[in-house]
């Protein structure tokens, strides 16, 4: 684990070096209590914190795209969680932590560690919406210590959604897949295997989540939101 004569400051400040070079961003910290849930360090004790790694916007496109069109498999089957976990398990390794993505078994809670972070809550989509970033950013790993850290990331103030006039993302969605009280996962999928959701959703990404008036300057570029819908594996 990082060394005692490390500050948590100075750990925080080279973690964000490294990271940054890749369009990755230290996205909050979640500091548990004793005998609290954690996930585990190696050699099996449990973490004293976690600092949530992700994305905002697309700022990691362009670094991850670069690297796929490397690749003579383009990355694989998972392309993004491979070059996540090449990205942050040797920032992890040099900062002393853990490594632990939400691809990975035994499934870590990020959404409940997100929301804990950095105040969020879940939007319509299902997809936890931030006061700045709107629904235009994700989680890629968490890098877990033997004692507390500082606090990271952009803590939310209330919820977008509720003070949200006319939440245009429940009227967007040409599946209906929003009109009950929780996504249809199952209208959307379906829609997107008809020639209006080909053409629609799936060419240039989720309507509903286009809607949102929160964050848009943030919007991913056509070719991420092309890319995630494509990894629906419809």
């Amino acid at each position: 684990m990082t060394a005692p004569s490390a500050s948590g400051s100075d750990v925080l400040e080279t973690i964000r070096a490294a990271l940054a070079p890749h369009g990755l961003f230290l996205r909050g910290t979640v500091n548990f209590a004793p005998g609290e849930a954690a996930p585990t360090l190696e050699g099996g004790k449990p973490a004293a914190s976690v600092l949530l790694v992700g994305n905002v916007g697309g700022s990691v496109w362009e670094h991850f795209n670069r690297w796929r069109e490397g690749e003579p498999d383009r990355g694989g089957a998972e392309p993004l969680d491979s070059w996540s976990k090449l990205v942050i398990r040797p920032v992890a390794a040099a900062a002393g932590a853990a490594a632990y993505f939400p691809s990975d078994p035994p499934w870590q809670p990020f959404q409940q560690w997100a929301m804990r972070a950095e105040g969020l809550k879940s939007s319509p989509l299902g997809i936890l919406i931030h006061p700045l970033y709107g629904l235009w950013h994700g989680y890629r790993g968490a890098l877990g210590f033997d004692r507390a850290m500082p606090v990271t990331g952009e803590p939310a103030g209330g919820h977008p959604c509720e003070t949200c006039v006319g939440k245009p993302c429940l009227s967007s969605c040409p599946a209906d897949a929003l009109a009950g009280t929780a996504f249809d996962m199952g209208r959307c999928r379906a829609h997107l295997r008809t020639g209006k959701g080909v053409a629609g959703c799936l060419a240039d990404g989720c309507l509903s989540r286009d809607a949102c008036p929160v964050g848009r300057d943030h919007r991913y570029p056509v070719g991420q939101l092309r890319f995630h819908m494509a990894a629906l594996n419809l």
